[in-house]
């Protein structure tokens, strides 16, 4: 079996990444730089927040235009990595 499988995503693409977070630590501020690393290009509009509905927990919603497989791994490797992240999809 071919353990390069051919990925279903064609690049270059938009790509959300989801990153989420205790609403107290400026999440929104340290995935926007952690993606930044990985993707330089960040256009106007790229990110959307949205607290919890007890406003213990805001999750961070960045539009990527990814450029290949390694660079989304890149990205979610070091959102993980992250202690401010709690889960990112």
């Amino acid at each position: 079996m071919n353990e390069q499988a051919e990925s279903p995503l064609k690049f270059p693409c938009k790509f959300p990444i989801k990153a989420m977070g205790k609403s107290d630590c400026g999440l929104d501020t340290i995935v926007v730089e952690i993606v930044r690393k990985h993707a330089p290009d960040l256009g106007e509009g790229a990110v959307y927040n949205r607290d919890s509905s007890k406003g213990n927990y805001t999750s961070v919603t960045v539009v990527v235009n990814a450029t290949s497989r390694e660079q989304l791994d890149a990205i979610y490797q070091d959102l993980v990595d992250c202690e401010s992240v709690i889960m990112a999809i």
